[in-house]
């Protein structure tokens, strides 16, 4: 259309009313291809600020793909509380494991109260519950690890993060996956339970309950509070959890139409890497109690060519006296096979009790 119909159109309201009603006609045409399947379409997400954030971020990105889902008004948030939540005073493992963080949002997804369901990768279950799958990974932000310390410890040498720690400092965090690379370098802190939000942990350490603790860098990150980062841990010094900084979207099996609409936004090196990372813990099939650390990446082999998949994985003790870390490369179209495949070296390197409950 040129610019002269243009105006022409907005001059004179007789033609702006054919307009309007023309543009009306489509969005009804698209408004009754969903209407089939029920509007609004429902989004569950846990009630966390960082993961409305994320579910909010979610949307956003699919409206930039369908404007005519805005218009729709297409989805409605749904904000489930998860045993994961609701327990804050034992460490996963002792209530169920990280899956606690999606059970009540996967029952509501398998009785078809909700038709999508947004996560933080690094806390969904390895297995998910028959009939539903994980339908989209979106880039990601940023996997490493953060720490945060009291501000009596400042500054921090990235070289040398834990150094500014004095001998015997008390670390607040859940992970064991952080405890036992932290413990493997620095076997005199003592590590104390500190589960909660993003903003509670930081007023822990904050308030001289701690003297430091950990974050994921991506929640900090996407809840603007970047400020807050004291140091960011190098992967060569702390493994990152398998599918870190990465936003998972799942959906019923058999919803192919929502499938195929999420294909069509994933993005295609996350789930090039979160499919290694989810692979390697599939192998090790590791307890909450089991320290395992998964971390790809696709890096440039040669200028112009197709990058090669690089991962690394790490299994520890909980207490550091044992850490193993292994790497592995391949092509990215072998991201399964290639975490399967380290998954099976660092299990047959590894003392058998590693992998006990």
């Amino acid at each position: 259309m040129s610019t002269d119909t243009l105006l022409h159109i907005s001059s004179n309201s007789a033609l702006q009313e054919v307009a309007k009603k023309a543009a009306h006609k489509g969005l009804q045409d698209h408004h009754d291809a969903y209407q089939r399947r029920g509007l609004p379409l429902r989004v569950g997400t846990r009630g966390s600020p960082l993961a409305l954030v994320q579910t909010r971020n979610f949307l956003t990105r699919l409206t930039q793909f369908c404007p005519l889902l805005r218009e729709l008004g297409a989805f409605q948030e749904f904000q489930i509380s998860t045993s994961g939540d609701k327990i804050q005073d034992r460490r996963l493992a002792e209530i169920g494991g990280k899956g606690l963080f999606s059970k009540e949002i996967h029952e509501q997804l398998s009785a078809g109260n909700i038709d999508f369901a947004v996560h933080s990768l690094k806390d969904l279950e390895t297995t998910l519950p028959d009939g539903l799958v994980l339908a989209c990974t979106l880039k990601r932000q940023d996997a490493r690890d953060a720490l945060i310390v009291n501000s009596k410890y400042r500054p921090v040498d990235a070289d040398y993060p834990f150094d500014c720690l004095p001998q015997g400092a008390k670390i607040g965090t859940s992970s064991v996956r952080r405890q036992a690379q932290l413990l493997h370098i620095r076997p005199d802190l003592e590590i104390a339970l500190l589960r909660g939000n993003v903003q509670s942990r930081l007023d822990q350490v904050t308030a001289n309950k701690y003297d430091a603790t950990f974050l994921a860098a991506a929640g900090l990150q996407r809840l603007g509070m970047e400020d807050r980062i004291d140091v960011l841990l190098d992967p060569s010094i702390m493994v990152p959890a398998a599918g870190q900084g990465i936003v998972g979207v799942t959906v019923r099996e058999a919803d192919v139409e929502l499938r195929e609409m999420l294909a069509a936004i994933e993005d295609q090196e996350a789930k090039a890497v979160a499919t290694a990372e989810r692979a390697l813990l599939a192998e090790l099939d590791g307890s909450c109690r089991t320290p395992i650390g998964g971390y790809a990446q696709l890096l440039p082999v040669v200028a112009g060519g197709a990058p090669e998949l690089h991962l690394v994985g790490l299994v520890a003790r909980e207490d550091g006296s044992f850490l193993l870390k292994k790497e592995i490369s391949g092509s990215a179209e072998d991201a399964e096979a290639l975490g399967h495949e380290l998954g099976q070296q660092l299990r047959k390197d590894s003392p058998a009790d590693i992998f006990n409950e």
